[in-house]
């Protein structure tokens, strides 16, 4: 019992002793892990609270949009460029409000939005959209060089027989014939057989064959 007695007394000033030793280290250890945790999610709040404003703004627009109001549908795209800059919405409401530009040909105004659209989209999809509707514009400019340049940019796959078809395009104004023939093949076989697109793309392709002979 003696030994006993001992053993728990001497474990007892060990644990003591660790304790003076450790403890303010200790109690930080776990403040700091609750302030974490509490600010874990006071940052997981802020993100969704942030989300769903950024949406609310987003269907405002559409709803603008539908009733034909444009300036207060630019003001609230303004509104998410500058409150929710890292969103998606803002991405995409952007875009859209650079196809209206397009619509009315105000193609300088277009470019403007889709390089900011661009300089914020973080997915790849959208991201590789935004750069093909830019080279849409630049074409659009008159640009033709510029738009060649942005399209070699675009990687995603996705949009093979939009891009394929817009280089040949590009290319047929610049006069480079066989590369433009290229390009519509590509984009040819990029589509799927039923895709409505591939009627007018054998058009395009036919339309070279014949200048071709006409020229030869």
């Amino acid at each position: 019992m003696a030994f006993d007695a001992y053993d728990d007394y001497e474990q007892s000033e060990l644990v003591q002793k660790w304790l003076r030793q450790n403890g303010v280290s200790i109690i930080v250890g776990i403040a700091i892990g609750l302030i974490g945790i509490f600010g874990w999610q006071q940052w997981r709040n802020h993100q969704a609270s942030n989300r769903a404003q950024a949406a609310q703004v987003y269907q405002q627009i559409q709803s603008a949009e539908a009733a034909g109001n444009t300036a207060m549908a630019d003001q609230l795209v303004e509104r998410l460029q500058t409150e929710h800059e890292k969103s998606a919405y803002a991405v995409f409401a952007t875009s859209e409000r650079a196809r209206r530009q397009v619509a009315a040909k105000e193609y300088d105004k277009a470019a403007g939005s889709l390089g900011w659209a661009l300089a914020h989209a973080e997915d790849p999809a959208l991201k590789g959209l935004t750069q093909l509707r830019m080279a849409q514009v630049q074409f659009a400019q008159g640009k033709a060089k510029e738009a060649l340049a942005t399209l070699d940019q675009l990687g995603d796959a996705q949009y093979r027989g939009l891009s394929q078809e817009l280089r040949g395009d590009v290319l047929v104004n610049l006069g480079r014939v066989d590369d433009a023939r290229k390009a519509y093949q590509s984009a040819l076989s990029a589509l799927s057989g039923d895709a409505p697109q591939r009627s007018s793309l054998q058009l395009k392709i036919d339309d070279l064959a014949a200048a071709g002979k006409q020229g030869a």
